[in-house]
């Protein structure tokens, strides 16, 4: 299935012409379209999202998935699909500079209710400008020009949090979760860890790395796992854990990583939104996924708006779920199997 906003890439096609970059699509099947409609365009793609990159691998398309890619000469056209954190428009560019020539033609699109429609202005702070060129099934798509060699490199950012006891140092970069601050959410968590002293412990959707950090912290001995779907927070939680001397394995996966096969304890501050929709369905399988990989003595741990129905979903994977905590519109979750 296709998404509106890249049903307008497709409205735009014309627009396209040989040296292509599609800059963090979605994850649908924007590269097959392309490629059947016009086969003559050479498609690159740059994604830091596991699920849009796994959906541009194809052996038509140059994959580039590092959070700075290396990237070979420069495009004669880049399009970019506009960020939820604003702050991350001005990161990609930093690391697309290089690739933007004179004559490379730039497009961005997206939808209304992402903040798209707030471009023109977004741009010019960056020294840039922003053309409107077309408006259907509720996005936009514009063109952006200027000096794109002059725009800075955006590196991540540190900070320090003191919770549940421990000093922290953390790392973030643009469009990772909560960048550069700590999120109400995530500390209540951190005051309502598992008592977890060994095994295999995975961070989900470790964002900044802060959750995985903490519980290595207080417990040296387990075997710390934490992923992501997203590349710039595989990346921001690498810097984390070296910031605190702490070790980990970091992984870039859509769902829960293959390996290892058995969790004995899972800790999450879960996303709840497939863009900018509350998105049932993602946690509803990452909960389902978490009951089957934990082994018989295993524990999930969440925290979530409490208004949301999680502890309908946890009930109907695990055998018992006991609410810890509850403050401030968020409460944490422990589910097992052990009745």
């Amino acid at each position: 299935m296709l998404a509106t906003a890249s049903q307008l890439v497709l409205r735009n096609i014309n627009d396209l012409n040989g040296k292509v970059l599609v800059v963090e699509p979605m994850a649908d099947s924007l590269a097959t379209e392309l490629r059947h409609l016009s086969p003559e365009l050479e498609l690159s793609c740059y994604s830091t999202d596991a699920a849009a990159a796994t959906c541009w691998n194809h052996d038509y398309v140059t994959l580039y998935t590092d959070v700075s890619p290396q990237f070979t000469g420069t495009f004669d056209t880049v399009v970019l699909f506009y960020p939820k954190s604003k702050e991350q428009l001005a990161f990609t560019l930093g690391q697309l500079k290089n690739v933007i020539s004179t004559n490379t033609e730039i497009f961005v699109y997206g939808d209304n209710k992402g903040g798209i429609k707030s471009l023109a202005s977004h741009a010019q702070k960056l020294g840039l400008g922003a053309n409107k060129l077309d408006n259907a099934k509720h996005c936009l798509w514009f063109s952006l020009f200027g000096d794109f060699s002059r725009l800075a490199n955006v590196s991540a950012s540190s900070f320090t949090i003191n919770a549940a006891g421990e000093t922290l140092t953390l790392h973030s970069l643009p469009g990772v979760f909560n960048h550069g601050k700590l999120d109400i959410g995530t500390a209540l968590l951190l005051d309502n860890l598992p008592d977890v002293s060994q095994g295999k412990v995975l961070d989900f959707a470790c964002g900044c790395g802060v959750i995985g950090a903490m519980l290595k912290r207080k417990h040296p001995a387990i075997e710390l796992f934490s992923s992501d779907i997203s590349s710039l927070a595989v990346k921001a939680t690498e810097l984390t854990l070296a910031a605190n001397k702490l070790s980990g394995t970091v992984i870039a996966a859509d769902g829960l990583p293959e390996i290892p096969k058995q969790f004995d304890c899972i800790v999450s501050n879960p996303p709840f939104h497939t863009g900018i929709k509350t998105d049932y369905s993602i946690v509803d399988t990452f909960i389902r996924q978490s009951s089957a990989r934990l082994s018989a003595n295993g524990s999930l741990t969440i925290v979530a708006n409490s208004h949301l129905a999680y502890m309908e979903l946890l009930q109907q994977a695990f055998k018992k779920v006991t609410l810890k905590a509850k403050a401030n519109g968020f409460a944490v979750y422990r589910a097992t199997n052990q009745s």
